[in-house]
């Protein structure tokens, strides 16, 4: 009798598992108590679209894509522990959810990678699932993240956030160009308060993009940087 092939591990099996749901709305919530922006469903979701976008525009392998998308979306998992060091525990959690779940270890290792690789402190883009991965993560700047209610208590973090109206990434395959569009309200923050928090985010961007070789712009309310 022949032994059935199990079925490859999905992001919508990953995103029904209840101890993923569990851990990443863990995680948002140790942030929230820290005063951090929003790291829950929202933030891992806009990212792992983006991851998807990038590497099926670069014609990567479904399967390859597949396995981004899920980075993605376990990439911030490791908060739930502690900020400092989260993409490394992030790692180790992920794979044991994986492992559990029947992935084999081949396709658990590229993952791993790339959520142990996608901070800008110790972090660089080790492939090019990582390398869009990073673009997906550091490119989610938006007013919807920000979790403190209170205006008058905001600090430069939660202005800059609050003041990104509309952002989207856009992949141009002529040009070979990736471009982070923002418009920014300057009533709450203005675009050189942008850059002081979040420049070594661009450069990784940056990095990234050359990763898989294209330019990164960055346009803002008009403005393209390159």
């Amino acid at each position: 009798m022949e032994t059935a092939i199990p079925e490859p591990i999905t992001l919508k099996d990953v995103k029904a598992n209840p101890k993923v749901i569990a851990l990443i709305n863990g995680a948002n919530e140790l942030l929230k108590a820290m005063g951090y922006t929003e790291h829950g469903p929202r933030h891992v979701g806009i990212v792992a679209g983006i991851t998807r976008m990038i590497l099926e525009k670069l014609e990567m392998p479904a399967r390859y894509v597949e396995l981004g998308m899920i980075a993605a979306y376990l990439h911030d998992i490791g908060n739930v522990i502690n900020r400092q060091d989260h993409p490394l525990t992030g790692a180790g959690i992920a794979f044991r959810l994986l492992d559990e779940m029947g992935m084999p270890a081949e396709e658990i290792a590229p993952i791993l990678g790339a959520i142990g690789n996608h901070e800008e402190l110790l972090g660089a883009p080790i492939s090019v699932m990582s390398a869009a991965l990073i673009v997906g993560d550091k490119s989610d700047v938006h007013y919807s993240r920000v979790q403190n209610p209170i205006l008058e208590t905001f600090d430069i973090h939660d202005r800059v956030n609050y003041a990104v109206q509309r952002s989207r990434v856009e992949m141009d395959t002529e040009t070979k160009t990736v471009a982070l569009i923002l418009e920014i309200d300057n009533q709450f923050a203005t675009v050189m308060e942008y850059f002081e928090i979040f420049l070594s985010r661009m450069v990784m961007c940056r990095r990234s993009c050359d990763t898989f070789g294209y330019r990164f712009n960055l346009n803002v309310n008009g403005t393209t940087l390159e």
